[in-house]
C-alpha cells in the first residue's frame, strides 16, 4: 500500500511539474548555423517545450519569430540564448519558427504581433503588457534592461 501511495504522489508531482511549464527551456544554438549566409541550416536555436507559447501572468516573457533561413535570425537567434542563459530563472522564452507554427497558441501569437518582418521581438511583462515589440536585430543590452525592469516590477 505504501508503495502503491507512492508511486501515485510521484506520478501527480510529475503531472503538476509538467503542467506548469509554459516555455521553452534548454534552449541551445544549433551549432551548424552560417551566419554569413542565409542557408537552411535547420532550426536556429533547440531545447525542450519549443511548441509551448503560452502567456502564464507569473513572469515577462521574451518572444521570437525567426526564419530558419535568415542570417538576422540567426545572430538574433545567438543573442536570444545569451538571453536565456541570463535570464531563464525568471522569464519565459518563447521560440517561433514563423515557417512552423506548430499549435493555436502559436497561432494567437503570430496573429498578435508579427507583422512579416523577421526576426521580431515581443518582451510582455507579468501584467501582460507589451514592452518591446519590433522587427529587426536588437542587442542584449537593450532586451535585458527591459527584462530586468519587467523582473524587478512588484
Amino acid at each position: 500500500m505504501k508503495i502503491k501511495f507512492i508511486g501515485i504522489f510521484l506520478l501527480i508531482v510529475n503531472i503538476v511539474i509538467t503542467a506548469s511549464i509554459f516555455a521553452a527551456t534548454n534552449l541551445r544554438l544549433n551549432p551548424g548555423l552560417n551566419y554569413n549566409s542565409d542557408s537552411n541550416d535547420g532550426p536556429l536555436i533547440t531545447g525542450d517545450n519549443m511548441s509551448d507559447a503560452r502567456i502564464k501572468g507569473d513572469r515577462p516573457y521574451y518572444i521570437i519569430f525567426y526564419d530558419r533561413e535568415c542570417y538576422n535570425s540567426k545572430r538574433q537567434a545567438k543573442r536570444t540564448v545569451e538571453l536565456y542563459q541570463k535570464f531563464k530563472d525568471n522569464v519565459g522564452f518563447i521560440i517561433m519558427d514563423v515557417d512552423e507554427i506548430k499549435n493555436a497558441d502559436q497561432v494567437k501569437l503570430r496573429n498578435r504581433f508579427y507583422r512579416n518582418y523577421i526576426p521580431h521581438v515581443t518582451i510582455i511583462d507579468r501584467e501582460g503588457k507589451v514592452l518591446y515589440d519590433r522587427s529587426g536585430e536588437v542587442g542584449v543590452d537593450l532586451i535585458s534592461t527591459y527584462l530586468e525592469s519587467s523582473i524587478t516590477v512588484n
